[in-house]
């Protein structure tokens, strides 16, 4: 399922947003209870931040939605405006998974200081290529080369407007 929330009044998407919070709790526990793990993508993390209530939510979800099999993963391309949330060092701090790929230099300065980045480690997410960056998992942090062949897996992952407009003419 894919909510969008674009267009809408401010009070309105607020309102809109704790109603698709509490919607997004139901299904897990829905999930929990028959014995399936629910894997929740929240695109643009930082913008979700920036309600106390709806943030308050998402540290529940990390916090203990988990132990109902619920898998949150948090994508955003803003890590300045996510680390400047009061509520992400709860959520990191309950994170085992993360993915950096190319980072602006003032993010990979903050990330740096907040992840323990070293200077080797951070050349995999300096101006680097489409699958290069680093893997954190747990306490190891593993940098990463991935050239992925083309073909029709990489055609159902990519996100790059580009492929996906090639690949509509070739239909």
């Amino acid at each position: 399922m894919c909510i969008v929330l674009k267009g809408l009044g401010e009070n309105l998407r607020k309102i809109a947003m704790h109603v698709t919070n509490d919607f997004v709790t139901s299904a897990v526990n829905v999930n929990f209870h028959s014995g399936v793990s629910t894997w929740c993508y929240f695109d643009e993390f930082h913008i979700l931040l920036r309600d106390a209530l709806t943030a308050s939510y998402f540290v529940a979800v990390w916090k203990m939605l988990r132990k109902k099999g619920c898998v949150p993963s948090a994508l955003t391309q803003n890590v300045k405006d996510l680390l400047a949330s009061r509520e992400i060092e709860a959520i990191l701090d309950n994170t085992d998974f993360m993915i950096l790929l190319s980072q602006a230099q003032s993010d990979r300065a903050i990330l740096a200081k907040q992840l323990g980045i070293s200077e080797h480690q951070l050349s995999y997410i300096t101006h680097s290529n489409s699958g290069e960056g680093l893997l954190f998992y747990g306490d190891v942090t593993i940098p990463f080369v991935d050239r992925f062949p083309r073909g029709e897996i990489y055609n159902l992952l990519t996100t790059r407007p580009e492929d996906l407009k090639n690949e509509a003419k070739t239909e």
